[in-house]
């Protein structure tokens, strides 16, 4: 029965990401959300190759997308920082409320 309801969940959304010695290393999209009274969207990744799921680093960006074109924008500010973080922990605790 289990493996039924493992069949319905969706793809992972994959993305290559190079780093900074030009290698592109894989990461698993796990959210996307814009913040309330910004036009600014942002994405949450995991690296793809992390041998411990329980210690992953989560990594935020900044993004725009056009077409299939996809850019990502490091977040350097640290008000930025703090609105994004909280509102990824309020995205996260809402969806383990649901389960």
């Amino acid at each position: 029965m289990a493996n039924d309801n493992m069949s319905l969940e969706e793809e992972p959304e994959i993305i290559y990401i190079p780093d900074d010695e030009g290698n592109e290393e894989e990461f698993e999209v796990i959210m996307k959300f814009e913040v309330d009274g910004s036009d600014s969207l942002y994405m949450m990744v995991v690296p793809m190759d992390s041998e411990d799921e329980e210690t992953d680093e989560v990594y935020a960006f900044r993004y725009v997308e056009d077409g299939d074109d996809l850019q990502l924008y490091m977040i350097d500010n640290d008000e930025e920082w703090a609105i994004v973080e909280e509102t990824f922990n309020t995205l996260v605790a809402e969806l383990d409320d649901g389960e």
